[in-house]
């Protein structure tokens, strides 16, 4: 079961990973729209991760992916080239994820109330 479980989050590390070097290719390229689409993207990899596996860690090795993925595209090379720009929209994508990675990482996973806790009032 342990196993399984580091795979999940292994497999849920590369998908964050996958995630924010696509959203970094599209939130430039069709603005505002492809801000958006970015920023969901990531919202749903991040809540997705989390629902999948049931804890919050489930959405923290997305998010840990999206953010590796992210740095090493924000690295200038050695060429001077670079793919984030110093503009509103690339610090938008960076600030935008990491907002979008506190919040699915911070929701609670609430379980469903039992036949005896709703008589009980709890």
């Amino acid at each position: 079961m342990r196993a399984g479980r580091v795979a999940a989050y292994a497999a849920l590390f590369v998908l964050g990973a996958v995630v924010g070097a696509a959203g970094a290719l599209v939130q430039g390229g069709f603005f505002p729209a492809g801000l958006l689409l970015a920023l969901l993207g990531a919202a749903g990899a991040f809540y997705g991760g989390a629902r999948a596996v049931g804890t919050k860690a489930g959405a923290v090795a997305p998010a840990v992916g999206w953010l590796v993925a992210v740095m090493l595209l924000t690295a200038t090379r050695s060429e001077g080239d670079f793919l984030f720009g110093a503009s509103p929209r690339s610090y938008g994508f960076l600030v935008g994820g990491m907002v979008v990675a506190v919040m699915c990482a911070t929701l609670g996973q609430r379980p469903q109330p039992t036949a005896s806790a709703a008589r009980l009032g709890k």
